[in-house]
């Protein structure tokens, strides 16, 4: 998306759809290998990884706003841990020119999609730092990451209304 004005209906300049990146930041690593070195000797079949995907997002001004994409990955081996990683990362947007139906997805879907690449990095040189293959994780469907979020608060609300009854 690009920051140049585009003609208004009247012929006047309005501002055309952005999303600038204003920072990104590592707000948290964590990395664990809890049975090292053993772990790091008995590479012989490759771990089973389970991924848990989150992102959170608060509003810091009219049109900027702060987005949090947490990765956790978990390897075990054996039925053992291997290794853990912990991941935050951040950055902090604006986005113009969009109606507020849109900003929604812009914010939850559009910016962590832009901030993963960078996240994928730091997993895949912390995993290889701590004497594993790098850990190349997959594309997220972020779109599929929201819908899963909001069944979850619906069933959680209808939950807790039929507690309520």
């Amino acid at each position: 998306m690009s920051d140049t004005a585009a003609p208004g209906p009247n012929g006047e300049g309005q501002q055309a759809p952005s999303i600038v990146i204003n920072a990104q930041y590592l707000r948290d690593l964590s990395f664990e290998n809890p049975r090292a070195p053993d772990s790091l000797l008995q590479q012989s079949a490759a771990p089973e990884v389970g991924i848990d995907v989150d992102v959170k997002a608060r509003q810091l001004g009219e049109e900027t706003f702060e987005v949090v994409l947490v990765l956790k990955v978990q390897a075990r081996t054996a039925g053992e841990v291997a290794f853990l990683v912990e991941v935050e990362y951040g950055g902090v947007v604006t986005i113009r020119g969009v109606s507020q139906d849109i900003m929604a997805a812009l914010v939850l879907i559009e910016t962590p999609r832009m901030l993963f690449p960078f996240a994928r990095a730091i997993v895949a040189d912390a995993t290889r730092d701590g004497g594993f293959p790098p850990l190349l994780i997959n594309p997220i469907d972020f779109t599929e990451v929201q819908r899963r979020k909001a069944a979850e608060a619906e069933a959680a609300a209808q939950a807790e209304t039929a507690g309520n009854a």
